[in-house]
């Protein structure tokens, strides 16, 4: 499996994806993280799977449907962030579908990681 990794190392509120990274790899020797960024060209898959920051979120979860996520302004193309990419390319029929693994700011890394391992074995084929 693919997974997409977002965040950014800079904001702390941000970077977790980022920070469990080495953990996961160990875990999952066979899939391959990607560190993406939300403005670059991505490989595009008929199906999606990423792992990136849920703000506002309070727990670590599995999300199927990206229309549940509340669209940011876009009134510039620094706007342009991962959520508007991918209704833009579930909107050309570029993916037909898109799983995410939501992880909140606010859990440790451990935890972050114990979490996410276990969503990754439960939607892994």
């Amino acid at each position: 499996m693919i997974f997409y990794v977002f965040g950014n190392q800079d904001l702390a509120q941000d970077s977790l994806p980022l920070r469990i990274l080495p953990c996961l790899r160990e875990r999952f020797p066979d899939a391959l993280f990607e560190i993406k960024d939300p403005n670059e060209e991505w490989d595009v898959f008929e199906h999606l799977y990423i792992i990136d920051t849920v703000v506002g979120a309070q727990d670590a979860a599995v999300y199927d449907d990206i229309s549940v996520f509340a669209k940011s302004p876009n009134l510039t193309l620094h706007d342009f962030d991962a959520h508007a990419n991918l209704l833009f390319l579930k909107k050309l029929g570029k993916i037909k579908g898109c799983t995410v693994i939501g992880i909140p700011p606010h859990l440790s890394e451990h935890e972050a990681c114990e979490k996410t391992t276990a969503m990754i074995r439960s939607i892994s084929p």
